[in-house]
């Protein structure tokens, strides 16, 4: 469909560079496992808070949420004014509990609190879902971009991207990842935002939204499969709690945080940043569905389409570099998370648990690789597969592990005698209530997240008044981590929470009839 200009060669070419140049400048000395895993605990909160979006920012929000933006309308963008709220929450209540732990991974705080049968549930679950899962759609969804954009052969495309990310990942670590996040983070953003200014170019701004007053409504009917309103209500909030307070690859950052205060900052940084995500997302694919419906024929492609519609020689090679820089970004931390949980979680505990420093990051780097291999392997699979669109993809299979993870580690955040088996019991329930309820009744998929956090809570709560732990174990204490408040999050997070509000109101049917 579109061919780079000179000068958009020499922007994509130059970007490519710079960032291999600041990923090796950014592996080198990592020494210790700390270094290689957690840069150190030594990130600033405004590193942590561009890194998180550029981690979640890739193929499932551009073309994913896009897609759904197409198909579905501005609702889809719930998940990511709704996350903004999650991440205030995440930095005042879950956050200390997590650093004065001074864990490495979230399934080493299931330890810690449980047993370590739960540590190691929580470690197959993560490794399953990431590997088999994210990293496979966000590899097809950014190979589908340049098929449809340069029509490059899908295959190549998923090998290119992975091959990119996970050099400087494997040599690195998140020392590595971070740092290349601030250059994906900013050129997303900026390469995002200049989309939505051509769209807007081009359909008109009154015009957008007088014509798509049908798809600007936050509120879905009950009876919505990919988003009902009564998911607004809690089903949505399980997915956002457990990405933004639970998820490996994203909560790494914050536990690399040189204090507290750094990574609340961090996370309300994040937060604030996740408003403006919808506009460069959820608005072109919408601007696509109103000018080439009849020309597209899935909503996957609708940014694709878009971009190689309207972007003139001279902002392709920006776009392409947002967007390539965007997929790499939550495939480098993605590789680092897996890399991260397989190491500490697994291998260091069962296969070697005298392994040394220098032994534990060359693991690291070899399972980089093989987790990178596998999900181009997986990927090859899940392009034959004729999924509706991969943002609704990766949300649905995320249900088999996300609520029971949730529940399992909101009774270890926020009580101290539930007993150790009740754990993995509840870690072990999740996917046999959820493939039940998904593939054996008509309820929409949050909505069973809901029905499978109830059942697995109950279980928990059951168990603890059953069955009280006399003595609870005592959590570890990170004595060297500063622990003070920052003392602006509260009032900063509240300003993030009262903006969603107001845009739920604007983006309501009372709103939009006024």
């Amino acid at each position: 469909m579109g061919k780079l200009g000179t000068i958009d060669f020499v922007i994509f070419v130059g970007f490519v560079i710079l960032v291999i140049i600041v990923g090796l400048w950014a592996s080198r000395k990592k020494e210790t496992s700390e270094d290689y895993f957690l840069a150190g605990r030594s990130l600033p909160w405004w590193l942590i808070g561009i890194s998180m979006i550029a981690g979640n920012i890739s193929a499932e929000q551009f073309i994913g949420q896009a897609s759904e933006g197409y198909m579905l309308g501005l609702a889809i963008a719930s998940y990511e004014w709704i996350a903004a709220i999650t991440l205030v929450i995440v930095g005042i209540w879950f956050l200390p509990k997590f650093l004065k732990a001074g864990v490495y991974t979230i399934p080493e705080f299931l330890e810690h609190r449980f047993s370590k049968g739960s540590r190691s549930i929580m470690s197959l679950y993560m490794l399953l879902a990431t590997a088999l899962v994210v990293m496979p759609a966000v590899l097809l969804g950014g190979a589908r971009a340049l098929h449809v954009l340069f029509e490059m052969p899908l295959w190549i495309g998923i090998w290119v991207i992975a091959l990119i990310g996970g050099f400087y990942t494997m040599l690195g670590g998140l020392g590595a990842v971070v740092w290349t996040d601030l250059i994906f983070g900013a050129t997303l953003i900026i390469g995002g935002l200049a989309v939505t200014i051509v769209g807007f170019g081009e359909v008109g701004f009154v015009s957008f939204f007088k014509e798509n007053a049908d798809k600007l409504n936050m509120i879905m009917p009950a009876d919505n499969k990919t988003l009902p309103w009564t998911a607004l209500l809690a089903g949505i909030w399980i997915p956002n709690f457990f990405y933004w307070g639970l998820n490996q690859y994203i909560v790494q950052r914050t536990l690399g945080a040189r204090s507290l205060k750094e990574g609340q900052r961090g996370t309300i940084f994040a937060a604030g940043l996740k408003l403006i995500i919808p506009v460069i997302t959820v608005f072109p694919g919408i601007m696509a569905y109103q000018l080439y419906a009849n020309q597209i024929q899935t909503g996957d492609d609708a940014y694709p389409t878009i971009v190689a519609k309207l972007i003139p020689v001279g902002l392709t090679g920006l776009i392409l570099a947002a967007l390539t820089g965007a997929i790499m970004s939550s495939l480098n931390c993605m590789l680092n998370s897996c890399s991260t949980i397989f190491t500490s979680d697994l291998y260091k505990p069962y296969a070697k648990p005298d392994s040394d420093e220098h032994h534990l990051v060359t693991v690291g780097r070899i399972s980089t690789v093989g987790f990178m291999l596998l999900a181009c392997l997986w990927a090859q699979l899940v392009k034959t597969w004729g999924i509706r669109g991969i943002f609704n993809y990766i949300q649905q299979y995320w249900g088999f592990f996300s609520p029971g993870i949730l529940g399992v580690c909101l009774f270890g955040l926020f009580t101290k005698k539930t007993p150790a088996f009740a754990a993995w019991v509840g870690l072990l329930l999740n996917p046999v209530v959820y493939a039940i309820l998904l593939f054996g009744t008509d309820i929409a998929f949050l909505n069973v997240m809901i029905i499978t956090l109830i059942i697995v809570c109950a279980w928990m709560g059951f168990a603890r008044y059953t069955w009280p732990v006399e003595m609870p174990k005592e959590m570890p204490v990170r004595e060297e981590m500063d622990m003070t408040t920052a003392p602006d999050a509260k009032w900063l997070g509240a300003i993030i929470i009262a903006i969603v509000v107001l845009l739920y109101v604007v983006f309501s049917p009372i709103g939009l009839a006024s």
